[in-house]
């Protein structure tokens, strides 16, 4: 099954390392990232969809976080 995830977060350091965790772990990137600012708190927020094949049938037990 594929598995699908939308990582969001500020543009810094963090969201970086998360997403860098992510590739580590088998994670591939899909399409662009999205940047959008966030005007209440001065900040630019990031998205990055990232996608996995792994074995199994999908179903609503599938915790993404165990991947």
């Amino acid at each position: 099954m594929k598995l699908y995830r939308y990582l969001t977060g500020p543009d810094d350091t963090s969201f970086c390392n998360r997403v860098t965790a992510a590739l580590n772990k088998g994670w591939q990137l899909y399409g662009a990232p999205t940047l959008t600012f966030d005007a209440v708190k001065g900040r630019v927020i990031c998205g990055q969809v990232i996608v996995k094949e792994v074995p199994g049938d999908w179903s609503e037990d599938v915790k993404l976080s165990d991947y």
